[in-house]
């Protein structure tokens, strides 16, 4: 059987310079899903024309907009590049210029130029999942995505705070205070066999 050996991560999206190569829809939409979960990210957008729903949705967020077409000087202090132009060449151009400078790189709706996948995400408070199909199946990661949102009761926010206080009360070693945390939390996974 197929497996996804895919490393999730939940990156701090302040802390990291994001550059978004495009200006039309499949920008928008990159940018669209980023600001969506990250809405405090660090993004500028290159691109030599932009869509007005681009320019739109760029200047709700803060997002810094360069109209120029690309050049790898964009790349400079980017720790994180997606392509998302329309120009198959400019795209390649992009992967190849990261990956020569050691930069992640998410080519869009193109797999085999994909550092990182930009799979179904959930938020409900302190709580996000994330969903990956391997970059194999973007509807069924966004289906999975509606299933959990309906899934997820509204109040987790509220038992995870309270989680988070009694677990600062907790005495102990490590152990120990992980022990006390998954005897207090097994109720939300037992279930009968």
């Amino acid at each position: 059987m197929e497996r996804n050996n895919l490393y999730p991560i939940f990156l701090k999206t302040t802390q990291l310079q994001i550059l978004i190569v495009g200006g039309g829809n499949v920008a928008e939409e990159k940018l669209r899903f980023l600001t969506k979960s990250s809405p405090d990210a660090n993004v500028t957008l290159v691109a030599p024309l932009f869509a007005e729903k681009t320019v739109q949705l760029a200047s709700q967020f803060k997002v810094t907009t360069i109209t120029d077409v690309y050049n790898a000087k964009y790349l400079e202090a980017k720790q994180l590049v997606v392509a998302a132009t329309n120009d198959e060449a400019v795209n390649k151009q992009v992967y190849k210029d990261c990956r020569a400078q050691h930069t992640l790189v998410n080519v869009a709706d193109n797999p085999p130029y994909c550092d990182f996948y930009m799979g179904g995400i959930v938020t409900k408070g302190n709580v996000k999942i994330g969903i990956s199909t391997n970059g194999k199946s973007p509807t069924t990661a966004k289906r999975l995505r509606q299933f959990f949102e309906d899934v997820i009761p509204e109040d987790i926010n509220t038992m995870v705070q309270n989680l988070n206080a009694y677990r600062k009360t907790i005495k102990g070693d490590f152990e120990q205070k992980v022990d006390q945390m998954n005897q207090i939390t097994s109720s939300l996974v037992d279930r009968e066999d």
